[in-house]
């Protein structure tokens, strides 16, 4: 079988996997039952925050966890991310003001500001660069097992025993990605590994963001936008279309990137990371469009296939680009970037849609018509970088 030649995938890279598996359930199992929480808890005009403060803290740390997956390693970042996602999760049955919910939510995103920096880093370490992009595909396979996992085992645990529940099994899922975490061996090489202290929190403006990575960033930022806006409406999109299992869309967009995002990163590997971004660009369209539209649970499903095809073809491929692109030595701090684009742009989906949404049905086509024309943004982008790089060439 393709992914077992040459011994590339050891057995640190599948308990990786197995960790991301549980790190990605743990804090999806919560995102269909939250916006009905939150308007219980008196803030339905605040459910674009869910999203976007979740994703404003994971930005903001983004550089410091590239910093100091590069210095202090990439096992100690991936810990602290788990064991955020494991706190936060027994403090939520005790959140009773919306004000106390929305600041949970703003630390909670701390978690995937160092978790996935850390994981991105280390799959980078041990796979060879002509395999790189299958890696990726195979690694966005299991976190997004985890992401249709999770929705629907969280839908169900509140349904039959209750939300309080779902939040303990939510941290009971990053103790085991703690656990797991605990048998991987470090990679950053021994000569670059530093003590923790508190200088290396303090950043340089050229600690922030790496410029060999532009690129990719911008397209992540442009693609992502509508994730986060798919994240903040579609669980009242999913009510009024009579879906009563709020995670439905998310199983099916999740389900319909597994095995695509393994063709994907073999894909790129083959023929290169932007053509396979110009299609998952345009099927993004697509699908943005066909949302806008949808009057059926029919239509409405069928688009989150779609999305799921997009976005499964896009994350391997975005990871796989942003490495081959990163300094050897600033490996996490160009994988840090990437994410500060990934959560700008969830975030601004997230802020934006509920902005625009402000629980108006008749709303709902204009967030997923301005999704669209991100996506279109970033395929316009993209013909632009061909371009430009074929003149160069010539």
């Amino acid at each position: 079988m393709p992914f077992f030649k040459n011994s590339v995938y050891t057995p640190g890279f599948w308990l990786m996997c197995l960790s991301s598996f549980l790190f990605f359930a743990s804090f999806n199992m919560l995102l269909p039952e939250l916006p009905d929480y939150l308007t219980r808890l008196g803030g339905a005009d605040y459910k674009g925050f869910i999203i976007a403060l979740f994703t404003l803290t994971a930005g903001i740390s983004r550089p410091f966890s590239g910093k100091l997956a590069d210095t202090v390693g990439r096992i100690p970042v991936m810990v602290f991310g788990s064991l955020v996602c494991f706190v936060c999760g027994f403090f939520y049955p005790l959140v009773s003001t919306v004000a106390g919910f929305l600041f949970l939510r703003l630390l909670h995103g701390f978690s995937t500001g160092f978790k996935p920096t850390g994981t991105a880093a280390f799959v980078a370490d041990i796979i060879p660069v002509e395999r790189r992009g299958e890696a990726m595909g195979l690694l966005g396979v299991t976190g997004s097992l985890g992401m249709a996992a999770g929705p629907s085992i969280g839908g169900w645990l509140a349904t039959h025993f209750s939300l309080n529940t779902m939040f303990y099994c939510s941290s009971a899922a990053a103790l085991l990605s703690l656990v797991v975490q605990g048998t991987m061996t470090e990679t950053l090489p021994v000569a670059q590994r530093q003590r923790f202290s508190w200088h290396l929190l303090k950043l340089q403006w050229n600690e922030i963001l790496e410029p060999r990575v532009l690129a990719p960033a911008v397209v992540t930022l442009l693609c992502l936008f509508s994730y986060g806006a798919v994240l903040t409406v579609i669980p009242d999109q999913s009510g009024l279309l009579g879906i009563h299992n709020k995670g439905l869309f998310f199983t099916c967009y999740t389900v319909a990137s597994l095995f695509i995002r393994l063709v994907a990163g073999r894909a790129s590997d083959r023929y290169g990371r932007v053509p396979v971004l110009v299609i998952s660009s345009a099927i993004l369209v697509f699908a943005m469009g066909l949302l806008a539209f949808a009057q059926s649970a029919e239509i409405f499903l069928a688009a989150a296939v779609l999305f799921g095809l997009g976005a499964g073809l896009n994350s391997p491929t975005l990871y796989a680009w942003t490495i081959d692109l990163s300094h050897e030595e600033r490996r996490g701090r160009g994988v840090a970037t990437m994410y500060i684009a990934l959560e700008a742009g969830i975030g601004l989906g997230a802020l934006l849609a509920g902005w625009i949404y402000r629980n108006v049905a008749t709303h709902l086509p204009y967030v997923h018509a301005l999704s669209a024309l991100c996506a279109a943004a970033a395929l316009a982008y993209l013909l632009w970088h061909t371009k430009r790089q074929q003149n160069s060439i010539t």
